[in-house]
């Protein structure tokens, strides 16, 4: 145990670039309107995202092969993105297709396009190699979809890298920083599986003292029957890489709340994310109680991501104190979890892997 601890620490996880060779959303499709572009990034990479005549959005390299100005500040024309500055033209595969004053006969090089598409009501581009991007399309965002559930946005740029924010989801032991929130919880692990590119926690819950909030009895209760009160809760985490999920269960059947999340790193040092997602509640059979609660929901849930942003960002700021990842771990799902993101990710920002490659060698 002590040789897998040196092991562990060996590697510092927070200096691991999440790998490009997956879907990353960028933007919500309602902050993109036709005929109208966007600067994005994505780990220091400087993208635009524009939506052409026809509605379809495209990405391309946010500068302009000429002064390297950024596109986005340019003009949307058709399915064309002119730069603003001397109004070199660019089609949505990035070729430059008109320099007013050259001439079509001699024309330069364009910039770099990438993948992009709409699922769901988010913006993605794929930064890696675009021969991947057809299959690796996430299905569906969770609950998003379902007319069944109730959704909200989840919406924030976070200081702190990406790892930190699949370790505090998938760590339900943190549950006495919710204590003003929650009362004193007591998490109760009940299983975990993991595979190449994945893992999963089972949990259960008990309050000790104190009480829950009208936001935390809103989303649980408007669900549980009489006959369910007496059952035992599940929640389960999941992180398929580069994605996570949480659904709650409480009493069999469907999930009564259901959270997709995903962390798109901004700087080049991946030490700030947007976190992108979406939490869906079911809806119960008496009409108009979700909409009833709902205000009560959003408050609750704003209050326990607000509390979450802060302590990751601590702990960010531990990391950048003292140099490298000086993370104790002792919990053997973290430690799962923290044995994906590695394996998964890429020690240089954009470098290439393959992780269930790399794990089936690490494995045999």
């Amino acid at each position: 145990m002590h040789q897998l601890a040196r092991q562990e620490r060996s590697v510092d996880l927070r200096r691991i670039g999440t790998h490009p060779d997956f879907w990353y959303p960028v933007l919500w499709s309602d902050e993109l309107k036709p005929g109208k572009a966007r600067g994005c990034r994505f780990a220091g990479d400087p993208i635009v995202v524009y939506r052409g005549k026809s509605g379809a959005v495209f990405a391309l390299e946010d500068r302009c092969a000429h002064r390297q100005v950024p596109l986005h500040l340019g003009v949307v024309q058709g399915e064309t993105l002119k730069c603003g500055y001397h109004g070199w033209a660019y089609d949505c595969a990035g070729k430059c297709i008109d320099v007013p004053y050259l001439g079509r006969e001699r024309l330069p090089n364009g910039v770099r396009s990438y993948p992009a598409c709409e699922i769901d009501g988010l913006i993605f581009v794929f930064p890696g190699d675009p021969a991947l991007a057809a299959e690796r399309a996430p299905a569906a965002l969770g609950s998003k979809r379902d007319r069944r559930y109730k959704t909200r946005k989840l919406n924030r740029e976070v200081a702190c890298h990406y790892t930190f924010m699949h370790e505090n989801l998938f760590d339900m032991n943190h549950q006495f920083l919710h204590r003003k929130e929650m009362g004193m919880i007591k998490a109760t692990c009940l299983g975990r599986r993991q595979g190449p590119d994945w893992c999963e926690v089972d949990y259960t819950f008990s309050r000790t003292a104190g009480r829950g909030t009208v936001g935390e009895a809103a989303i649980l209760n408007v669900m549980r029957t009489r006959s369910q009160a007496a059952n035992r809760d599940l929640m389960t985490i999941r992180t398929g890489y580069p994605y996570q999920n949480l659904r709650v269960w409480v009493g069999g059947g469907e999930p009564v709340l259901d959270v997709w999340l995903a962390y798109t790193p901004l700087d080049r040092e991946q030490r700030t994310n947007r976190t992108f997602g979406y939490l869906s509640v079911k809806r119960p059979k008496i009409p108009g109680l979700i909409e009833a609660a709902w205000p009560f929901i959003t408050w609750f849930t704003e209050r326990i991501f607000k509390e979450d942003k802060e302590i990751v960002e601590r702990e960010q700021e531990a990391h950048d104190a003292q140099g490298a990842d000086w993370n104790n771990e002792v919990f053997p799902a973290i430690r799962d979890l923290r044995a994906v993101l590695a394996r998964c990710g890429v020690p240089e920002p954009h470098a290439a892997a393959t992780p269930a490659a790399a794990w089936a060698a690490g494995a045999s």
